[in-house]
């Protein structure tokens, strides 16, 4: 088992867009494997690579039984939209009602490049969209009307773990050749 200390609100990493995903090969595999071990322990019903502190475009899902991860996820959202309470691993313990598309088809490849097309409705789509936002920069409370995200911002803010101390995160000195691992 691989789990990873999930990033925090406030982490810079959170608010970065993640780059596309290049050589499906092993360290892809091991993220995908960290990232899954990762959601189940915390338990989450969805992580992206950027809460591990990873800067790429893979998250992994576990909805209605359904376990799976997308890579390079592209979607396409239903124009019906619903508002419903939701979470992140990010804000632990908080959730707040948050408007999304009821539908959603994202298309993207598995962790061996092969391509897949994946639809769901209410939670499978809230949880897609919340998770491609992260690989988009984007925090759910970004989605909110202003007076909801004031709101959100104060229980942020009185939340225990608020203000812990970002994890310093070294820079290799050594080419990475668009590797993120």
């Amino acid at each position: 088992m691989a789990v990873k200390p999930i990033r925090l609100f406030g982490d810079p990493v959170l608010r970065t867009p993640a780059e596309p995903v290049k050589d499906f090969d092993k360290e892809l595999r091991q993220l995908v494997k960290d990232l899954t071990d990762t959601m189940i322990d915390a338990p989450g019903a969805g992580l992206a690579a950027p809460q591990l502190g990873v800067g790429l475009r893979v998250f992994t899902y576990y909805v209605d039984d359904m376990l799976g991860h997308v890579v390079n996820p592209t979607l396409d959202l239903s124009d019906e939209q619903e508002t419903d309470d939701e979470g992140c691993l990010s804000l632990p313990g908080l959730a707040f009602p948050t408007p999304r598309s009821v539908g959603v088809v994202a298309k993207g490849f598995n962790m061996h490049g092969e391509p897949i097309t994946l639809e769901g409705t209410h939670l499978l789509a809230r949880c897609v969209q919340h998770e491609t936002d992260h690989l988009d920069g984007i925090i759910f409370i970004d989605r909110m009307d202003p007076e909801q995200r004031k709101a959100a911002m104060k229980a942020i803010r009185e939340a225990e773990w608020f203000g812990d101390p970002v994890p310093v995160v070294k820079e290799s000195p050594h080419r990475t050749l668009g590797k993120a691992i």
